[in-house]
């Protein structure tokens, strides 16, 4: 669990709230809540719902949260901002609904830049000081524990270092648990942010937190400067999500917090399941997720040149920074024309095949997976078109279920009185469970055709099939200054509702290519659920 004493380190999480101003990202109440819960299970310590009396939805997020949330790590923070000039906290309406949403902690937005605080609020330095004092010391009273965000902090701090620092100090004494300095405009360099935290620090006593944007590509970087200056409170987005390039993602901060810096800020079992939280909450905000994300991407502990996979035989610790397994993901070897026999060794391993004693068979693969790329194919991502490729060098024979005798694929335009319209027909003649079938299928495409007619060949002699589904479809022109003689691949996802899997087809365009595919796709299915041939 993340500790929040007095003296130990925050882990305040801003994915509701600033992560949901992405561009093309959108939250509902119920994801909000879902993603809420998440936090909670990663062991955060303070989660930011958003701002309520301002956004309806934020509004009715924390009626909800009152009642439907059961938080046993983390502590709700509404957020909102200090009291409009020439008013009174206690009577304004915005501060009053921070108060209704029956949040424990308020953090407020407040500006620390002069120059923002006499063009953006029209105001004045001393009134601008009143709305900081007035506002924490109202809330303080009625008994929330607030936390004030120092909006353009940095860019202040570099104009007018004493006002800037005097909005820290005014806060601290009006009751603010926490003064976060805010690189609103993500232009700062760790270097920079260390020396800064370290001043206000020293000048004013006040606990300080970050608050780091993604502009520089130093989220991260400036969080972990700011704590070795002496923060003890760090925010950031899961997944890093935020507007413009985003915000310091909180698992990447987390980890290195807990697995470089050795502090306990969240506990090792709720550090390894920082994989699965991510990918979750990249599924319910729709947003897909970065395969090369630090720690729990889908490629941070992937190895594919040869070299690498020689040495991690040996010891996995040789090219990995940290055990993959404290965050929940897991070693990967990618299978690529650079692979040696080190590489397809551990790779049939990780599919569940040892090769250690079949050498022959290592040297026949290595050549063939070589071969095989210099034609255009893949199988860093086709792991499954891989594996039957393995089963043929080991048995000598082609997994196969099925024999085609041939396929063909049609598409007729036609000229219709409400437009033109095209449709694709698909014939597929093959051999299954003893008899010869001629099927067709008609779709909306000839690869939707053929996928249409393959099924319907096969339905008799394996109905284990309607389990199946293609999920993805991916193409990729390889050789583009040829045109349309181009060589294409194809990449299909196939699922059958508990996991899925991906096969891969070259050819001399993109039917024949992606009949490749989906012949590989639906062998691959039928051997996996230990389906027998007929």
């Amino acid at each position: 669990m993340t500790q929040t004493s007095s003296g130990a380190l925050h882990v305040y999480d801003t994915t509701l709230r600033d992560g949901a101003q992405q561009e093309g990202l959108s939250l509902s109440v119920v994801d909000k809540l879902a993603i809420a819960g998440l936090l909670d299970e990663l062991g955060v310590g303070f989660i930011e719902g958003g701002w309520p009396g301002a956004i309806p939805k934020d509004t009715e997020f924390f009626r909800r949260a009152a009642r439907d949330l059961n938080l046993k790590n983390a502590s709700l923070a509404a957020f909102g901002a200090t009291r409009r000039p020439g008013s009174r906290a206690d009577a304004d309406p915005q501060v009053r609904a921070l108060v209704d949403s029956q949040a424990p902690v308020v953090t407020l937005v407040a500006k620390s830049h002069l120059g923002q605080v006499e063009r953006a609020l029209r105001t004045t330095a001393e009134e601008n000081l009143a709305m900081v004092r007035d506002t924490v010391s109202f809330l303080a009273r009625e008994g929330r524990r607030v936390f004030l965000d120092a909006e353009h902090f940095f860019d202040g701090f570099a104009t007018d270092r004493g006002y800037a620092l005097e909005v820290v100090r005014v806060a601290a004494e009006a009751g603010a648990e926490v003064v976060a300095l805010c690189d609103t405009n993500g232009g700062m360099l760790p270097t920079d942010v260390h020396l800064a935290v370290s001043e206000v620090l020293a000048s004013t006593g006040a606990r300080l937190g970050s608050h780091s944007p993604n502009d520089t590509g130093c989220a991260v970087a400036n969080t972990i400067a700011a704590v070795d200056a002496g923060a003890t409170h760090v925010q950031g987005t899961l997944n890093g999500y935020g507007e413009r390039t985003g915000n310091a993602d909180l698992v990447t901060v987390v980890a290195n917090l807990v697995l470089k810096k050795k502090l306990p800020v969240v506990a090792a079992e709720q550090l390894s399941e920082a994989t699965r939280i991510a990918h979750a909450v990249s599924e319910l905000t729709n947003v897909v997720p970065y395969s090369r994300q630090p720690y729990v991407g889908a490629s941070a502990f992937a190895h594919k040149a040869g070299l690498h996979a020689s040495a991690i035989r040996v010891d996995p610790d040789l090219y990995q920074h940290t055990d993959p397994r404290a965050v929940g993901n897991d070693m990967r070897m990618l299978v690529s024309d650079m692979a040696g026999r080190a590489s397809i060794e551990l790779k049939g391993k990780e599919l569940g095949y040892d090769l250690s004693d079949q050498p022959e068979v290592l040297s026949r693969l290595v050549e063939r997976v070589k071969m095989l790329e210099a034609q255009g194919y893949t199988f860093e991502a086709a792991d499954a078109s891989f594996e039957l490729l393995l089963i043929e060098e080991a048995t000598g024979t082609r997994t196969a279920y099925f024999d085609v005798e041939s396929w063909r694929a049609i598409t007729e335009h036609r000229e219709l009185p409400d437009g033109a319209s095209a449709l694709s027909e698909a014939t597929v003649k093959l051999v299954a469970g003893g008899r010869r079938v001629v099927a067709t299928g008609e779709g909306n495409g000839p690869v939707n055709a053929l996928d249409h007619a393959l099924r319907e060949a096969l339905s008799s002699a394996y109905p284990e099939l309607e389990t199946m589904q293609l999920i993805d479809f991916r193409v990729r022109i390889l050789d583009a200054a040829h045109g349309t003689d181009a060589v294409t691949r194809v990449l299909i996802e196939t699922s059958d509702g508990e996991s899925s899997w991906m096969t891969v087809g070259v050819g001399g365009n993109v039917v024949e290519a992606s009949w490749q595919a989906l012949v590989d796709g639906i062998v691959y299915g039928l051997r996996r659920q230990g389906v027998p041939r007929r």
